[in-house]
Parts: structure tokens; sequence; C-alpha cells
């Protein structure tokens, strides 16, 4: 019962949005199309659905919506029509996710309890190592990068995230953005792409620098990061410190809190599967929505 209540709300909600936006309603059809038996709204749930409920693929999530919940979708077609049509409707999702970003009214209300600001980027991987430099999927988007992290190159895109900090919460998303992965994280801030408010911004030893700093505090907005020692330096130099490294990185913990909780709920890192600039869209910004989905209505 709880499961069907959850597929219920969730088709309501997908179903207000379009109301809300009626473009979304016209925006591929022609003079010679009706409306589908299986419309947009029951895909775009189907699609969402799966995802809530741990199925990160697409050939999952079809299998699963047909061998369970078949009759509540009597007109579903082949999993490869559905993919088709999913990829169809790749500009629907940043509009989806809007509407919960909305919801949630991220900035205003970490504007006023004046909580500190987290910086951090994830990697998603669409082909990694030796693939990586041959991979040709998605190269208006996507190209060739290396996640410090896993120490391996990597084919994809980057998600870059500004999030307050809440107490015992995950941090409250302020702004984010997709780059192509060999994007520095550095320059996102320093173009303003990501905006933050004033107040305090933790960030690792990819954002240390002087006039980038200086500039935020033009605006109010203190940075903060690690203390970085030199290739083949052992100690730190005068007045700097392991133990401010250390704290700010204890700071940082709760946006890699965030980005490991987005892995475990939508596995959004890997998408191996993807093979197509429409499919990425897909990839990104659904999986995206799905998380705010859950954010929103599952706190």
């Amino acid at each position: 019962m709880e499961l069907e209540l959850q597929l219920i709300r969730l088709y309501l909600w997908v179903c207000w949005v379009y109301d809300k936006h009626p473009e979304l309603k016209y925006q591929r059809w022609s003079n010679n199309t009706t409306e589908p038996l299986f419309t947009d709204q029951e895909l775009v749930t189907v699609y969402l659905f799966g995802l809530l409920q741990g199925r990160f693929q697409q050939q999952a999530i079809h299998d699963y919506v047909l061998q369970h919940w078949g009759a509540w979708f009597p007109h579903l077609p082949s999993y490869q029509a559905c993919n088709h049509r999913l990829n169809l409707l790749a500009e629907i999702w940043p509009v989806l996710l809007g509407e919960l970003w909305d919801t949630l009214g991220c900035r205003s209300t970490a504007a006023s309890c004046g909580a500190d600001q987290l910086l951090d980027s994830l990697p998603i991987m669409l082909a990694v190592r030796g693939r990586s430099c041959q991979a040709k999927v998605a190269r208006d988007q996507a190209d060739q990068g290396y996640c410090e992290s896993k120490k391996l190159y990597y084919h994809g895109v980057k998600l870059h995230l500004l999030g307050a900090k809440q107490y015992r919460h995950l941090p409250l998303p302020l702004s984010l953005c997709l780059t192509e992965a060999s994007r520095h994280d550095l320059p996102v801030l320093k173009e303003q792409v990501l905006v933050p408010l004033s107040g305090t911004l933790f960030g690792d030893k990819a954002y240390r620098d002087q006039a980038t700093t200086q500039a935020l505090a033009d605006h109010g907005t203190t940075l903060c990061t690690p203390d970085k020692k030199d290739k083949g330096q052992k100690v730190y130099k005068v007045g700097q410190s392991g133990l401010w490294s250390r704290f700010v990185s204890a700071m940082r913990q709760p946006i890699e809190s965030f980005f490991n909780w987005l892995l475990d709920k939508t596995d959004i890192q890997h998408a191996a599967r993807v093979r197509s600039s429409e499919g990425l869209q897909v990839h990104c910004y659904g999986k995206l929505t799905a998380a705010f989905y859950l954010l929103c209505f599952n706190p």
C-alpha cells in the first residue's frame, strides 16, 4: 500500500508540473501526431519511480515496472521504445528539477539562517582509464579529465555543488552546475558560475587562490581552504598548520556525505551505458530530479 501511494503521489506531481508548464505537452508534437496511449507523464513517472526503488539502469527500471506494475501501465511500450522516448524528453528534466528547487526554497532558507557554505565537485564517468581517451559519447558536453580522489582518468562531466551546512542533516543545496570533466573547479567559482552567499565558504585545495579569496571577501564571503604543501615538501610553511587543514576537512565532511548519499540513491557517477548527448542529459538531470524529490517529500 505504501508503494502504491508513493507511485500515485509521484504521478500526480508530474502531472501538476506538466499542467503548470503547458509547453512541455507540445514540445515534440507535429501535425501528424496525437497524444499516445502511454503518455509522457506516465513515462516520466515510471523512470523516476524506478530510480526511487533502487533500479538505476533503464533496462532494470523497465523490467521492474513491467513485472510488478504492469496492470498500472497496460500500454507500457518496449524497452527500446521507452529508451528512445526518454531521450526525446531530455529537455524536461531541468524544468522538473527547477520545480523541486523552488519547493525546497534553498537560497532563501540558507540566507535567513546564515549557515556555513560547502563547495565540492563529483565526477560523472562515461568511460575510465584506457577507454577514456578514445570515448566519443556526448563530445559536445563531455571530455577527458582526471579524478584526484580515485587516481584515474575518465571521460565524462563534473557536477559542481554549493550547499549550506545543516545541523544533523545533509547540506541544503544552494546551486549546482554541470561542466566538462577537464574543467578545473576553481574557474567555476572564479567566474561566478556558482555564487556563494555572504558568510563562510569551505572548499578543498582546488579552490585555494589568493585573487579569488580577495574577490569573495569584497562581497562578504570568507573562503576557507586547507593549507597546501608544495611538491616534495614534508612540513608546512611558517604560518600554516595541519590542524587548520584537518579543521577545514572536518567542516567539509557534510558535502562529501551528500555526494555519498547521492551515489547511494541514484548511482549518478556511473554512466557507462549512456550512448548520446540526450541520454547524458536524462542520466544527470533525471537522477538529480529523483534525489531532489526525496529531499522534498521524504526528508
